[in-house]
C-alpha cells in the first residue's frame, strides 16, 4: 500500500534587508489580497473521483478522505510548530491551492514573528530536487526584507520532516496509480522582525520552468504576546501505548523558570489519526500523584475538551498560577476514546501515571488514588510555558542531554544542574532551560523514520527536528549544541557531522538565536566506539576547538565538553568516577560536572 506523507517543517530560510522601496513602485495591479483569493488549483481530490485534481501535471493527487480522516476538514485549521494556518476548503470542484508566482499576500496578524507557508514542490519531466523561489517581506514603513524558500519535491523530499501520514494518494489514470512511495507537504518559515508591522508578503517566484512551488496556507506565528518555555521534551517517536480508553493519565513535570500565567503545549506530532483530550488540568504537586493544593482545569479556546489533528499541535489557555522555578508540576489529560500508539518522549523520563481503563475523567482529583498504573513515556506533552518570562536556553543533544542512565526522579540531567546553577547565581535571569536531548539521536541521520508506529524511538535527525524542537518554542534566544557521537559510532563520515553542526548554527543566526557547541566526549570501552570512531571524534573536536579561535565562525562560543569528561591517564575513555558504567553515558557525577563547566555569564550574554 502506498503510504502518503504530510510534512511539517519551518525550516530555516535565507531572508536579507534590503533597501526601502515606495508603495508606489508596485507593479500596476499588483494589489496585496488575502491568500484565499488567489487558489485557482485543484491538488486534493475524492476518493474514486481522482479527476477532479492534478497536483504534480501527471494526474496525481492527495486524497481528501485521508486528509479528513486525519482531521485536516475542509477550511479547518491546524497550527503547525506554533503558526496556526486556515486549511483550503478542497471538495469537488473547488480549487485547493496556487502555484507561487509572485502574489502580494495581506496577513490577518500583521505582527509575527515569522511568516509561515505550507506548501510542496513539483517539477515537469521527473527530477526530484529542492524547488527554489524568492519572495519579499514587505513591513509597513516600506523597508523589505527579501527570503529565498527550498521546498522539497512531493515525492523524492526527506521523511524525516513528517508532520501526517496518509495511507494512499489518487491517480485518475489507471495504467499509471501515482507516486509508489510516500508524497510530502511541508511548511516553510520567514523569520521576521516581530517589531515591525508587516504590510504584505510577496509570494517567492520560481526561476525555473520546469519547477512548481504549490501554495495551500500562509499564516503567521503572533508576536502579541512574550510566552517563554519552563519545561519541555522533543518528540523521539510514535510508539504502541496501551491501550488507553477513557482514562486520565498524570503527568510529572518541572519547572526551570517561573511565572504567574501558564499554559500547556500538546503536540500530535508523526501521528496519522486525530486525538481527543476530554480534559486537562494543571496542579502543583504533592507526594506522588497527588497534588499540592486544587487541580486548575484547563480549557482550549473556551471549551473544556480538545481534538489535535494529526501532525498539529494546540495550546491550553492560560491559567493563573504561581509557579516558581525547580517546582513539580502535574499535567493531567483524561483520553476519552481508545489510543493505541501516539507521539512520546522515550527513554530518561520521570515517573508519570495513568488511572485504569473505563474509570473517567479524574483530572479534577487531588489524590493519587485513582492513579494506579504508570506510565514510562511523556505522551502528547511537548510543553509548559509562563507568560512574560525572562527567556529560555535549548539543549539540543543524545543520551546523554536526555539523561539516560543518570537517577531516576533526581533531576540529575546536566541541562537540570545547569537550570539549578543560574537560579544560584546572584544577578542572572533565571532563563527557562528547556531539555531536547533524544537518546539515539543524530545530527544527520533519521532514527525514527518520521511515520508509523516504532519500537525504536529514537528521533528524526536534529537538523529536520531543529525548527520544531529549538526555533518554534517560545523564548528561545540561546541553543547548546551537544551532539554527534552516534552519528560517528553508526559510521557517518565526521565531515557530514561537521556540516550538519554548521548548517545548525546557521538556522540559529537566521532566528536570530546564540548558539553554543560543545566538543564529544570519549566513549572508549564501548561497544561500537572503537578506534577509528575515536579517531573521527578527534577530528570533529579539532574542527570545533579551531571554530573557537575563528571570530568569523558561526558558533557564539565553543565548550570543551571532552575535556571535562576524558580520563587523564587514558583520554578515550570517560574518567572512572565520571563513568556510568557502560563507558559512554556519564553518570550523576559526570553531568553535573558538564553543567558545571558552562561560564554562565557567557550563557545568558553577560
Amino acid at each position: 500500500m502506498m503510504l502518503v506523507v504530510l510534512f511539517v517543517v519551518l525550516n530555516s530560510t535565507v531572508s536579507r534587508d534590503v533597501d526601502a522601496r515606495s508603495q508606489s513602485e508596485r507593479p500596476p495591479g499588483a494589489v496585496p489580497k488575502a491568500f484565499s483569493t488567489y487558489i485557482d488549483r485543484a491538488g486534493i481530490s475524492s476518493d474514486g473521483s481522482a479527476a477532479e485534481a492534478d497536483l504534480d501535471g501527471a494526474g496525481h493527487s492527495l486524497s481528501g478522505h485521508a486528509l479528513a480522516d486525519a482531521g485536516w476538514a475542509p477550511g479547518g485549521d491546524v497550527v503547525l510548530l506554533g503558526t496556526p494556518f486556515r486549511l483550503p476548503a478542497y471538495g469537488r470542484d473547488r480549487p485547493d491551492h496556487a502555484l507561487a508566482d509572485g502574489q502580494p499576500v495581506l496577513l490577518e496578524d500583521t505582527r509575527v514573528r515569522s511568516v509561515g507557508f505550507l506548501v510542496t514542490g513539483s517539477r515537469f519531466g521527473g527530477g526530484g530536487e529542492d524547488v527554489l523561489g524568492t519572495g519579499t517581506v514587505v513591513y509597513a514603513d516600506g523597508t523589505e526584507q527579501e527570503y529565498t524558500l527550498s521546498v522539497p519535491h512531493w515525492t523524492e523530499g526527506p521523511a524525516g520532516d513528517a508532520a501526517l501520514t496518509l495511507p494512499y494518494a489518487n491517480s485518475s489514470r489507471a495504467m499509471d496509480p501515482g507516486p509508489t512511495g510516500p508524497v510530502h507537504l511541508y511548511a516553510r518559515s520567514v523569520p521576521v522582525d516581530p517589531v515591525r508591522e508587516i504590510d504584505h508578503v510577496v509570494l517567492p517566484e520560481v526561476a525555473e520552468r520546469s519547477a512548481r512551488m504549490h501554495v495551500f496556507s500562509v499564516g503567521g506565528r503572533s508576536a502579541g504576546q512574550d510566552w517563554t518555555g519552563t519545561w519541555a521534551r522533543a518528540t523521539s517517536g510514535y510508539m504502541e501505548v496501551g491501550p488507553w480508553e477513557d482514562q486520565t493519565l498524570r503527568l510529572a513535570v518541572r519547572s526551570t523558570t517561573g511565572g504567574h500565567r501558564v499554559r500547556i503545549r500538546l503536540d500530535n506530532t508523526f501521528a496519522d489519526r486525530p486525538v481527543r483530550v476530554g480534559a486537562a488540568s494543571l496542579a502543583l504537586r504533592g507526594e506522588g500523584a497527588t497534588t499540592r493544593g486544587s487541580a486548575l482545569p484547563l480549557a482550549f479556546g473556551g471549551s473544556d475538551e480538545t481534538v489535535i489533528p494529526a501532525g498539529g499541535q494546540v495550546f491550553s489557555d492560560p491559567v493563573e498560577l504561581l509557579l516558581p522555578p525547580h517546582t513539580d508540576v502535574l499535567v493531567s489529560l483524561h483520553l476519552p476514546d481508545r489510543v493505541t500508539a501516539a507521539p512520546v518522549h522515550f527513554a530518561s523520563v520521570d515517573t508519570n501515571f495513568t488511572s485504569a481503563p473505563g474509570t473517567g475523567d479524574h483530572t479534577r482529583d487531588s489524590g493519587g488514588e485513582p492513579f494506579t498504573g504508570r506510565v514510562d513515556q511523556w505522551p502528547f506533552l511537548a510543553g509548559v510555558e509562563v507568560l512574560d518570562g525572562p527567556g529560555a536556553v535549548v539543549t539540543l543533544g543524545d543520551s546523554i542531554t536526555d539523561g539516560t542512565r543518570s537517577t531516576p526522579d533526581a533531576h540529575a540531567r546536566w541541562p537540570d544542574v545547569l537550570s539549578t546553577r543560574l537560579a544560584e547565581q546572584p544577578g542572572l535571569p533565571q532563563l527557562g532551560v528547556l531539555n531536547m536531548g533524544v537518546a539515539g539521536n543524530h545530527v544527520v541521520t533519521d532514527g525514527y523514520p518520521g511515520a508509523g508506529v516504532s519500537t525504536y524511538a529514537n528521533g528524526v535527525a536534529m537538523t529536520h527536528r531543529a525548527q520544531r524542537d529549538v526555533f518554534t518554542r517560545e523564548g528561545v534566544g540561546t541553543l547548546i549544541v551537544f551532539a554527534g557521537i552516534n552519528d560517528l559510532r553508526w559510521g557517518t563520515d565526521p565531515r557530514d557531522v561537521i556540516v550538519g553542526l554548521e548548517s545548525l548554527a546557521e538556522a540559529a543566526a537566521e532566528h536570530d538565536v546564540r548558539v553554543f557547541v560543545a566538543t564529544l566526549g570519549p566513549c572508549g570501552g564501548e561497544a561500537r566506539c572503537t578506534a577509528e570512531v575515536d579517531q573521527a571524534r578527534q577530528l570533529v573536536n579539532s574542527y570545533l576547538r579551531g571554530q573557537a579561535d575563528d571570530p568569523t565562525n558561526a558558533f557564539t562560543g565553543v565548550w570543551d565538553f571532552d575535556a571535562v569528561l576524558r580520563d587523564p591517564q587514558d583520554p578515550a575513555r570517560l574518567r572512572p568516577d565520571y563513568d556510568s558504567g557502560d563507558h559512554l553515558h556519564p553518570g550523576d557525577l559526570g553531568l553535573r560536572a558538564l553543567a558545571e563547566s558552562v561560564d554562565l555569564h557567557q550563557l545568558v550574554g553577560g
